[in-house]
């Protein structure tokens, strides 16, 4: 009973935070309301027995959605003095986002301990279950028969990475009267004044 109330709670509201994600005006509001999605997402995970998935959504999804955030920040120029003025406002409905996030992880984790859900009977001559856990199975498959995709998928990102960042670096803006201490302290007595006699009737040339 636990099993099918955690499912309809966390399918809902996957399905609630994706739309959120689509109709929220502001940016930030709906990278958040992805965060909430994924984490929905990784209970579902958790329900049918899947922890290692569910730990990757937690994981790398919630991690770059952070990362997102910040490239999000930078790339728009939002103003951030403006969300922090509006913390105190929100804050009420972060708090019971918050408590249903704390509700949801109780509940998922009860329905954990009590068992995966049955997803069906399978076939008389279906192949046999695998022994290991389904982290050794999975490290097992990706590093066997999948080892230059799962390579090739490093390299992608790691060349996406590279590109964000080439895209968000903006050379340091030249303030005025910024000193230079070593060329001060590098520079000679007789470079620091020069004596200047003009003839009668004549200007300095500067």
């Amino acid at each position: 009973m636990i099993q099918t109330i955690a499912f309809y709670l966390f399918a809902v509201l996957v399905i609630a935070s994706a739309v959120m994600v689509i109709t929220a005006r502001n940016p930030v509001h709906s990278v958040l309301w992805l965060i909430l999605a994924f984490f929905n997402a990784a209970g579902l995970m958790v329900l049918v027995g899947a922890e290692f998935i569910a730990m990757l959504l937690v994981i790398v999804y919630v991690g770059a959605v952070a990362v997102l955030f910040l490239f999000v920040v930078m790339m728009l120029d939002i103003d951030v003095a403006a969300l922090r003025a509006g913390f105190v406002r929100n804050f009420p409905l972060g708090l019971v986002i918050a408590l249903v996030l704390l509700a949801e992880l109780v509940l998922g984790i009860g329905a954990y301990r009590a068992g995966e859900i049955a997803l069906g009977t399978p076939v008389a001559g279906a192949a046999q279950p695998v022994v290991a856990s389904n982290t050794a199975a999975i490290g097992a498959l990706l590093y066997s028969e999948y080892l230059f995709l799962f390579e090739a998928a490093g390299i992608i990102l790691l060349v996406a990475m590279i590109g964000a960042i080439v895209l968000t670096h903006r050379p340091p803006k030249t303030q005025r009267g910024h000193q230079n201490i070593s060329k001060q302290n590098q520079r000679r007595p007789e470079d620091a004044t020069v004596m200047r006699q003009p003839t009668v009737g004549e200007g300095v040339e500067l």
